[in-house]
């Protein structure tokens, strides 16, 4: 009878641990079934930043902006040095559009912009530098980047005025 116990007890607790690590198995199994392309998840905005920055000058004052890494960032950077003329848009934004539209393809739009993104409208093919947070929610908006620093140098620029946009190159 003790035999019997102490068989039964070794097979049940074998039974648990073999359990237990099907189970470990499955969640790695079901982890890798969860993407089955094996695509790259989306990375958040923060950790699709690259090295490259611009300079926008006006009026004695320098705005840098830290790009993106997509396409529609990468076609916007061939098409520099520019001088381009922007006008304020509902006291939010300043926009400017321009003379080529930007490749989108692959791109995923954005809903929401925050104060300092520099997007891409892709309706009107227009570059957009947002100075106040948006409230009101697009679907058609590309992020091209993140103002880095000179944030407050558009909120008190009134009219139109003139941009020159170049590379940084370090």
């Amino acid at each position: 009878m003790k035999k019997s116990l102490c068989l039964s007890s070794i097979l049940v607790t074998s039974l648990a641990l073999a359990a237990c690590s099907n189970n470990n198995s499955s969640a790695a199994d079901r982890d890798n079934t969860s993407n089955p392309l094996n695509q790259a998840p989306e990375q958040p905005k923060e950790d699709r930043i690259s090295d490259t920055r611009i300079k926008l000058t006006f009026n004695d004052k320098e705005v840098l902006v830290r790009m993106y890494d997509n396409p529609a960032s990468k076609d916007f950077l061939a098409q520099l040095p520019l001088t381009i003329t922007f006008e304020d848009y509902m006291g939010k934004e300043k926009i400017s559009i321009l003379q080529k539209r930007l490749s989108i393809d692959d791109v995923q739009a954005e809903d929401l912009s925050q104060k300092g993104d520099f997007a891409y409208y892709t309706p009107w093919g227009n570059v957009a530098i947002f100075h106040k947070g948006i409230e009101d929610a697009t679907n058609d908006l590309i992020m091209l980047g993140q103002i880095e620093s000179g944030k407050e140098n558009f909120e008190n620029v009134d009219g139109d005025f003139t941009v020159t946009i170049e590379k940084v190159t370090k």
